[in-house]
């Protein structure tokens, strides 16, 4: 199909309007196969099936006379049918699916394969029932002419003899596998049969299996296939295991020394792997007398006659030379070591040589093989260096670990990466010889590699720092001189990639940077990126993983200039910015300083900013700020962010009042409820101190009250005819103004930053009266008012035993009023008392 080429002026020439042509014709060719493939009305009426039918009687009736695709439904749905109905589905469906799969296709085979395994695992019936129902129709199946199919029921087996009694899995399979693994019987069946001794190993005692099974494993090592003898060798790991050691020594381990030298490939290769394997269970005899002499010969064989084995030899020889390590002599060793590093730079020295010939002849099989091989070292590398001890890195292992770092092929740095977190581990004090290929990797152009490396990037920089014996208190940079360059590299090369997963996590292990590097370095290098990160990039994910970065960094920055000048470009370029987008981010940004900072610091300088949101034009904004709220009202402590509550308040108030979106509304109706119900802590130290405080001061009054009462009591003889009634009216009128003041006072604390519902709003008018009398109702009518405006469900009070929660700190002010109300109400009663008192004297004398 020619492309369609889009010019920046049309160009109607008759030869383009031929190529349009043609391409719209291409098209309509396309589509027609689609038209034919649908279905026919006479197709439509066969696929049909009554509805009243039940599931039972619908499965039988597609399995009797429906289609293929309506046969395999019914299979596939076949534990849906076990759950609810089993007793129905064993007796009249399962013997249809088993009459079908005789003449089924591939597709329903397979499916009945996964159907039985599941039905198995679900524990649809029990094992003997699922053994006497379903075990036959999977043996029949097992020898399927499609090895795909084989292998599909075969898994199911296995499966299952996990689940069987031995005494089930001796009549029904073991004694019938005698019978399937001889020479007479089929390729397939003798494969199977390989497979089905390896998992019986497993199963049975020891004695048993020597009795029945070996005699087996040994005719199936010699099977005239080689694929039977291949089979049967990966399976003498799983034999060896389930006899012992002593059955492994004297019956397994001739075989794998037979099966080594046998004529195929990949007979030698199951061999080998086999062998090392089973390393743990050979002595130190058998690997000095029988193992090592067989790795040596693999070894000098796989760059002459089989190279077969190389790609399998590099990914073992870690274990091997670890496993054979004691009895290695210091030749062995230092030539097993030598084989490491040629197979290390295997392929490569072609491309320096000068052999033209050679370049040619190369394959691109024998490409993929050798960068397979030299992957296989860079995985083996922690090994190699426990082989040769890690004080000898620097002089045996390093050339090879620069080599590997600088491969040109991308698979064997991305292995280096992956492991270089363990090297680092092993070489302990010495990790200082590998700066420089730290650089190397996190400015590699591969993104694979950087975030292979990403994954343990602070455990390695700590190491780089604090385990090298350059670190010091001096300074942490002089080790790594090029890690901030490579660093702010590495973030600039994933953020201006597609890959964001990479750049995400590069930014979140880049919150480990204040415990490598200095505080300065950080501001000015990596801090303002951070915020630009937020305030610039597209994708979510990326922007929280810098908030939060950002937020590590200033809560270890102690510069109060630098923290100041970070915490005002947060709140006007995120909490005031023009997009919405950006004050979404400035919520995300508050929770992770809720998270990382303390209480005292959040309220100091984001509480109020976060409020002001309350009045922002987007509804998201409000709404995800409603969310936030239990997370802000958990900063506050009392009595010490007071004012700080009855502003939250507000801004709720204000939310129930004037919200007109109705999504909004209902998230803010949820968040007073659960508000409601959350307790604030208390600052017990400020607490006391007030008490302590208000102590004082009333032990002050009462004092200053009882020296005027005692001094009245002296003089009260003298001036008692003296005394008129307009005194007591007096001394009632300055007590009474004092109270005016007291109470005005409260009300204005109270009410001062505050905004009540406005049918509640004649609360703020009652009038002053200039009596004493006509006051005190006043200020008992306005507490009943008070209390009548908070009776409201929106604004619900509790008792601090119920929940510790001030929920509105209005009925705290109209509580201060009764009770400067009652004081006057006593105040006029010991008044009007006392004049009583005076004018009964005056009648007396």
């Amino acid at each position: 199909m020619h492309p369609i080429i889009f010019f920046s002026k049309m160009d109607f020439s008759q030869s383009n309007l031929f190529g349009y042509i043609e391409d719209l014709q291409e098209l309509t060719i396309i589509e027609r196969p689609v038209r034919r493939s649908l279905k026919t009305p006479e197709e439509i009426e066969r696929l049909t099936v009554d509805e009243e039918l039940s599931d039972i009687e619908r499965a039988v009736y597609l399995l009797s006379s429906g289609q293929d695709i309506q046969g395999t439904s019914v299979v596939a749905n076949l534990p849906a049918l076990m759950r609810q109905n089993p007793a129905e589905t064993l007796r009249r469906v399962l013997p249809k699916i088993r009459e079908v799969l005789h003449v089924a296709g591939v597709e329903m085979q397979l499916t009945a394969a996964v159907s039985f395994l599941t039905v198995l695992q679900e524990e649809s019936v029990s094992i003997h029932t699922y053994s006497h129902s379903f075990l036959h129709i999977i043996l029949q199946n097992l020898e399927h002419r499609d090895a795909g199919v084989s292998n599909a029921w075969l898994e199911t087996l296995l499966a299952v003899i996990e689940a069987l009694p031995k005494e089930t899995i001796r009549h029904e399979i073991l004694n019938p596998l005698v019978s399937k693994a001889q020479l007479s019987q089929t390729l397939q069946s003798r494969l199977v049969s390989c497979k089905i001794m390896g998992k019986l190993a497993n199963k049975f005692e020891a004695h048993i299996i020597k009795r029945e099974i070996l005699p087996l494993v040994k005719s199936l090592c010699q099977d005239v296939e080689y694929e039977v003898r291949t089979c049967m060798c990966r399976q003498l790991e799983h034999i060896a295991k389930g006899i012992g050691t002593e059955l492994t020594k004297t019956v397994v381990l001739p075989e794998l020394v037979e099966l080594a030298r046998d004529e195929g490939s990949s007979v030698r290769l199951a061999a080998f792997e086999t062998l090392v394997n089973l390393l743990d269970m050979f002595d130190a005899d058998d690997r000095s007398q029988t193992v090592l002499p067989l790795v040596k010969s693999f070894c000098e064989k796989s760059f002459k006659a089989d190279e077969s084995i190389l790609v399998s030899l590099s990914f073992h020889l870690g274990k091997l030379c670890n496993g054979l390590y004691g009895i290695f002599t210091p030749e062995q060793h230092l030539r097993f070591l030598e084989f490491y590093k040629k197979l290390s730079t295997l392929g490569l020295q072609q491309e320096n040589g000068h052999n033209d010939n050679q370049l040619q002849l190369q394959t691109l099989e024998q490409e993929k093989k050798y960068i397979s091989v030299r992957k296989n070292c860079a995985y083996n590398f922690p090994a190699m260096i426990v082989f040769v001890d890690p004080k000898n890195f620097h002089l045996e292992l390093y050339s090879i670990f620069f080599c590997l770092c600088h491969d040109p092929e991308v698979p064997v740095r991305y292995t280096m990466a992956i492991s270089f977190y363990e090297v680092a581990k092993l070489l302990n004090s010495g990790v200082y010889t590998i700066h420089k290929e730290l650089v190397t990797l996190l400015q590699d152009e591969s993104l694979e590699v950087l975030d292979a490396l990403v994954g343990h990037l602070p455990e390695i920089l700590e190491l780089m720092t604090n385990g090298g014996e350059h670190s010091g208190s001096e300074s942490k940079l002089l080790s790594i001189p090029d890690l901030i360059p490579a660093l702010t590299t590495a973030e600039q090369r994933a953020a201006t990639s597609l890959k964001w997963r990479t750049h995400e996590k590069l930014l979140q292990k880049y919150a480990c940077l204040p415990h490598i590097i200095s505080s300065d370095q950080i501001y000015y290098r990596f801090l303002h990126r951070m915020l630009t990160i937020i305030l610039t990039n597209n994708v979510l994910p990326v922007q929280k993983a810098a908030a939060r970065t950002l937020c590590v960094y200033l809560r270890y920055n102690r510069k109060q200039e630098q923290r100041h000048e970070v915490i005002q470009k947060l709140i006007e370029q995120l909490g005031q910015g023009k997009s919405y987008w950006n004050r979404l981010r400035f919520l995300d940004t508050c929770e992770f300083i809720m998270e990382l900072f303390s209480k005292s610091f959040f309220c100091k300088y984001f509480f109020l900013p976060v409020l002001e949101l309350t009045h922002d034009p987007v509804a998201n904004v409000r709404m995800k700020l409603c969310y936030l709220l239990p997370k802000v009202k958990s900063t506050l402590k009392i009595p010490t962010d007071k004012h700080l509550l009855q502003q939250l308040e507000l801004c709720i108030r204000k939310l129930l009042c004037q919200e007109k979106d109705k999504d909004v509304l209902t998230i803010v109706k949820r968040t007073v409820l659960e508000l409601d119900r959350m307790e604030i802590s208390v600052d017990a130290e400020q607490l006391e101190k007030e008490k302590q405080q208000n102590e004082g001061r009333s032990t002050n009054i009462n004092d200053k009250m009882f020296e005027k009462k005692r001094r009245n009591s002296k003089t009260s003889s003298v001036l008692a005819k003296s005394i008129t009634l307009s005194v007591p009216g007096s001394s009632s009128s300055t007590s009474a103004g004092k109270e005016d003041k007291k109470s005005k006072l409260v009300r204005s604390q109270s009410f001062s930053t505050q905004a009540l519902h406005p049918k509640y709003s004649n609360i703020d008018k009652c009038p002053n009266k200039s009596s004493a009398t006509g006051y005190t109702s006043s200020v008992s009518g306005m507490g009943k008012s008070c209390m009548l405006s908070f009776s409201d469900d929106s604004f619900r009070t509790h008792s601090t035993g119920n929940s510790g929660n001030a929920a509105f700190p209005s009925s705290c002010s109209s509580r201060n009023l009764f009770n400067s109300a009652d004081q006057k109400n006593n105040g006029n009663k010991e008044s009007q008392s006392r004049k009583m008192s005076i004018k009964n004297r005056k009648s007396n004398s």
